[in-house]
């Protein structure tokens, strides 16, 4: 057993790694400068990125009918709102909606500024002509498609049912940058923007929310609308009907005034009956507008905001110094295996 033990002892002689590594103080030294110079200029040349959040609370849709059963489903994760909702875009689905391509094309045209002042253009432009990139990223392809020179098939008309590559490729990075998460418990909205500028990156956060809520209204109160045009047009339709039946009325009245004729006086309460009838249809059509409004207001949702954006004053990476640390705890370690393994 002692013997057992002495064996584990020799195998992990720290003293004799210790030996081992001060007898090859040279070997440590030019692995980990060299190591530190290349994870150095390697990171220097990656640039930095901000980000900003924010969160905001829809309206339910329905009330919540199902009481303590609800809140006892939700602590296993499960949203009994939505089990009941009549909306076919649930907010789990928001995720969903802002990675679609009518969304990102929306962003387009959003003014932003950088923090400096020196640029000041639409979001497009600046993805398209100001952002930084590693000298390396031309040869492992992964976004220097998004910066090439204007094709000859491209213009400014956007259209999201035919991208160009150009716009395509924007359109993506984009979706990378601009990204949602909802709580399924809560239903709280989070949106996150990365960008290389922290003005930007607070005024795209902020125009991502309130096109999200546009959407979401717009979505809500599509069929009140519908509802309310109509309405709108019966309306008008009412109120011509009842001036033109006024306006026969009068002139009738006017033009048979001194005639005392039976005929005449029947012809005219029928067409004094005719206007009130065309009135009593225009005040119809008047409270279903109101109706309509009413039901409109109904369906538009209220937005909580949570958290609203703020221009971040540090970067959120890329962490520089816990690169270099790691790829120096790496090229120590590496050595080690080497300067222990080596036959002496």
């Amino acid at each position: 057993m002692e013997d057992h033990n002495d064996i584990k002892l020799k195998e992990i002689d720290i003293r004799e790694i210790a030996s081992k590594i001060a007898s090859h103080k040279k070997l440590y030294a030019l692995t980990l400068g060299i190591a530190f110079v290349i994870s150095t200029f390697i990171i220097l040349c990656v640039p930095r990125y901000y980000v900003c959040s924010v969160k905001l609370a829809p309206e339910p849709t329905n009330a919540n009918m199902l009481g303590n059963i609800s809140s006892l489903a939700s602590s296993f994760g499960l949203n009994m709102n939505n089990m009941s909702s009549q909306d076919a875009i649930i907010p789990e689905f928001y995720p969903d909606v802002m990675e679609s391509v009518d969304f990102q094309t929306n962003m387009f045209p959003v003014k932003i500024e950088t923090k400096d002042k020196k640029i000041k253009t639409t979001y497009y432009d600046y993805l398209n002509k100001y952002q930084k990139l590693p000298w390396w990223s031309s040869f492992i392809g992964l976004i220097s498609g998004t910066f090439k020179k204007d094709d000859k098939n491209d213009n400014n008309i956007v259209n999201p049912f035919s991208l160009t590559k150009k716009q395509n490729d924007i359109a993506q990075l984009i979706s990378r940058n601009v990204k949602s998460q909802v709580d399924k418990k809560t239903n709280v909205i989070t949106i996150t923007v990365e960008d290389q500028d922290p003005l930007v990156c607070a005024t795209i956060a902020d125009s991502a929310m309130i096109k999200l809520q546009q959407f979401i209204i717009k979505y809500r109160t599509s069929k009140a609308m519908i509802d309310l045009r109509h309405a709108q047009a019966l309306c008008e339709q009412a109120k011509a009907k009842y001036v033109k039946a006024q306006e026969t009325y009068a002139s009738y009245a006017d033009a048979n005034e001194d005639v005392v004729l039976q005929s005449f006086k029947s012809k005219q309460d029928e067409m004094e009956n005719e206007m009130q009838l065309q009135y009593n249809n225009y005040q119809l059509m008047t409270q279903q507008v109101q109706l309509a409004r009413a039901k409109l207001q109904e369906r538009t949702p209220a937005f909580t905001t949570l958290q609203s954006p703020t221009v971040p004053l540090k970067p959120a990476g890329p962490k520089r110094m816990i690169f270099i640390t790691v790829v120096l705890v790496i090229t120590f370690l590496g050595t080690s295996v080497y300067v222990y393994r080596k036959p002496l």
